[in-house]
């Protein structure tokens, strides 16, 4: 027998199966007794085999009933978890949002877990990319992006200051043949860079006023920033670094900053991009407030 039997003539076999009473299952199931026997003598005929006893007020399983009603139990049970489970997804509103590697491994993902938590029945869906975003062609909700704030077509909410300043591990710092307490003695370091932010080390070299001595590309070059920092960790040089990406690094000892120079890049820095074209959804509004204060706690620390 390659399909299924009918599947209310299961229903009614369980139902009666599980109560050892006709009546019971069919007031369980909102039909007549006479409709549940019918339904199990149909599963019956079906299978060629007899499921139940049938005394004068009650009914018992056969054998084959029995062990037949335990294999139907498990096939419903994970029949309604399955649909438990697929209902709750559809009830949970998905939000999908772009950044960039970094910025995701280094500042968001270390604390989405607390959006979750206040908001179980949003679902943010994280993807990373360099590429620069176009609402019109892609399906996602909103995008954090470095620029100017002057995009044409989108909403631009400003996030953080992007304040830049070299950092390294405080092994590295402290190594006898390393002897760095000016800037211009980065000259005889090894700087490390990411290909995404290519001029940030000329930025804070020129800002230092030692451009002219200090080659702005020599180095080691990483494609991204997260693996110029950890590059830092290991001891491997000195990375020029966004400042909030950092912190963390910082507090906990893991780098530190061996200049007071820093370079505030003013409104070239982070902005959460969302459609202009577009109203925003109230799963949106929600994560961009979340985002906001975010920041603004952080700053005000």
């Amino acid at each position: 027998m390659d399909r299924l039997p009918p599947l209310n003539s299961l229903r009614a076999f369980e139902a009666a199966a599980r109560h050892l009473s006709i009546t019971v299952a069919a007031n369980e199931l909102h039909v007549t007794p006479g409709a549940v026997s019918r339904q199990i003598r149909t599963l019956e005929e079906v299978l060629g085999v007899q499921l139940l006893h049938r005394g004068h007020r009650q009914i018992t399983l056969t054998r084959p009933g029995d062990d037949y009603y335990r294999a139907v139990t498990r096939a419903m049970d994970a029949l309604r978890e399955a649909t438990l489970r697929l209902t709750k997804r559809a009830k949970r509103k998905q939000l999908k949002v772009r950044a960039y590697t970094t910025f995701a491994m280094r500042w968001l993902i270390p604390r989405i877990s607390s959006f979750h938590a206040a908001n179980p029945g949003i679902e943010v869906l994280l993807t990373a990319s360099l590429e620069p975003v176009d609402f019109r062609k892609e399906d996602i909700d909103g995008a954090i992006r470095l620029g100017d704030g002057k995009w044409s077509g989108v909403n631009a909410h400003r996030l953080v200051s992007n304040v830049l300043l070299p950092v390294c591990s405080p092994a590295l710092l402290a190594a006898s043949a390393t002897k760095v307490k000016k800037p211009a003695d980065l000259q005889h370091q090894t700087l490390l860079h990411s290909i995404a932010r290519a001029d940030d080390w000329r930025y804070w070299l020129e800002a230092a006023g030692v451009d002219k001595q200090i080659d702005a590309r020599s180095g080691m070059t990483y494609q991204s920033s997260a693996m110029a920092y950890a590059a830092a960790v290991e001891g491997q040089g000195f990375a020029i670094a966004q400042r909030f990406l950092v912190e963390a690094d910082l507090q906990a000892g893991k780098l530190v900053a061996p200049f007071r120079q820093t370079v505030d890049m003013g409104d070239f820095t982070y902005y959460l991009l969302t459609p202009a074209d577009r109203k925003e959804s109230a799963s949106m509004a929600t994560f961009r407030q979340w985002l906001l204060e975010q920041f603004q706690t952080a700053e005000a620390t």
